[in-house]
């Protein structure tokens, strides 16, 4: 630390809460806006054929519309720091929550097939709001020797999101007889699909009007004796509240609201920790992980699975996703953050190196060969499993503790932003990739999981058990 800087303060790097079940409700319920994302991100999953079918689009045009939610995603989340800044980090939520049930709407009535594109840039703006809302304000209410265990709620919530949608893709397909565009209650399936989404958006809005404000937001609006309020419900009654007042206080007077001019560096545009942070987004989306929960259907009725098997194995990979992630959330706090990214990164490479093989036999009657299509699958599985464990949980964590106290908003706003532009990226430009060469694109996605190795090793800094005032 410098001169200037604080030391932690007392006990605050082994607080424990009086209730840690209300800390975990507190984190849980921030989370929702990663339960939306999962969702929204896995459930456009079972409407994809039957969108092509509608209005008898390309794959690039039809990867476009499924992309195109993205942009907002990237909007929501370059905007969210400044707005939670000014209104609070719940107002946020709360005006996310609202945007995405309004899109859900949308999304399940369209008229058009710019209408549905319009609905998907409303919600995807709202999740890219909840995306950099919900870790930043975890990590301001968890008590430092917890933080890594609860942030990873976030992550959790994303992949549970991913399981709930396809299972309710499922049961729908199943209602509507197995077709996409079959009937079911006065509209086609896809449309029910989509318009499901209501329920999640609805139960987010209502629990952020049950959960207390950031302490460190309240403090920088003159609120001590709420914050010292919640500090004590978060930390416990054995950390001295007034010193950690006092302590997170004196961080903010050294500082002032971050700017996006805060971020420039003297090269390069943006400071090195930024452009860390855009890597670790960057890396987490360019190992291809999307592709697994807005095209599995696809992809493997495309290898000559029928659609019901399809579905059938995109909820298994869900659930794959879900052990995953209950592997990180167990470890991220006892290993770290960096030996998990690593071992994360090793396996997926095995994992996409498989499938690039599997998928590079031509297929019989339609189908791959039974000893590739078995790989492949496993592959897939293997893939998922090792992203979960590590980049899916790990990045999260990281975005909302590794800042300097002064530019964390607007970092983590930059950050997720290039995020949301990778996943872009990668969604969009699936479809092509896939019709050009399957197998020469999961050898893409293998070559960033190897080249995400060394720049964990060189440019990423372990945070485990360090107090948000220690950053930078």
């Amino acid at each position: 630390m410098t001169s200037t800087e604080q030391a932690p303060g007392p006990g605050v790097g082994t607080a424990h809460p009086d209730h840690l079940g209300h800390v975990i409700f507190i984190a849980a319920s921030a989370a929702m806006g990663g339960f939306l994302f999962g969702y929204d991100s896995s459930v456009i999953n079972g409407a994809v054929e039957a969108i092509r079918h509608r209005y008898g689009i390309g794959s690039a045009e039809l990867a476009q519309v499924i992309a195109i939610a993205l942009i907002g995603c990237a909007i929501g989340a370059a905007t969210a720091g400044r707005i939670a800044d000014r209104i609070g980090r719940i107002r946020c939520m709360q005006i996310a929550a609202a945007l995405f049930t309004v899109s859900a709407l949308g999304s399940a009535l369209p008229f058009a097939l710019w209408d549905l594109a319009f609905w998907r840039v409303v919600g995807g703006f709202a999740i890219g709001m909840a995306s950099v809302i919900g870790p930043a304000y975890i990590a301001e209410v968890a008590p430092p020797a917890y933080r890594g265990r609860l942030g990873s709620f976030q992550q959790a919530a994303i992949v549970v999101g991913i399981a709930v949608s396809q299972l309710v893709n499922w049961g729908l397909l199943n209602a509507a007889g197995g077709d996409q565009r079959g009937n079911l209650l006065g509209l086609e399936a896809w449309q029910v699909m989509l318009g499901v989404m209501v329920i999640p958006a609805a139960l987010y809005g209502l629990l952020s009007f049950v959960i207390p404000e950031s302490p460190r937001f309240l403090i920088s609006v003159g609120r001590h004796d709420r914050a010292r309020a919640i500090l004590a419900e978060v930390e416990g009654k054995g950390v001295d509240l007034d010193a950690r007042v006092a302590e997170i206080e004196h961080a903010m007077k050294r500082e002032h609201k971050s700017t996006f001019k805060d971020l420039l560096g003297s090269s390069f545009l943006f400071k090195r920790i930024v452009w860390i942070g855009i890597g670790l987004s960057v890396f987490q989306q360019f190992v291809g992980i999307n592709v697994a929960f807005y095209y599995s259907t696809t992809l493997w009725q495309s290898v000559g699975i029928n659609p019901t098997d399809s579905f059938l194995y995109s909820f298994t990979t869900s659930i794959i996703n879900i052990v995953g992630t209950v592997i990180a959330m167990i470890f991220v706090d006892r290993i770290g953050r960096k030996p998990l990214a690593l071992i994360g990164s090793s396996g997926m490479v095995v994992g996409l190196a498989l499938e690039a093989w599997a998928f590079s036999h031509p297929l019989v009657d339609g189908k791959l060969p039974a000893t590739q299509g078995m790989i492949a699958l496993i592959a897939a599985h293997l893939f998922v499993l090792f992203f979960a464990l590590s980049w899916g949980v790990v990045v999260w964590v990281l975005l909302g503790e590794m800042f300097p106290n002064r530019i964390r908003a607007a970092a983590l706003g930059v950050a997720a932003s290039a995020q949301w532009i990778a996943n872009w990226a990668i969604t969009a430009s699936f479809p092509s990739l896939a019709e050009w060469n399957l197998s020469g694109t999961y050898m893409i996605y293998t070559f960033f999981a190897a080249l995400s190795i060394p720049f964990v090793l060189k440019f990423v800094n372990e945070t485990k058990g360090k107090a948000l005032e220690e950053m930078g």
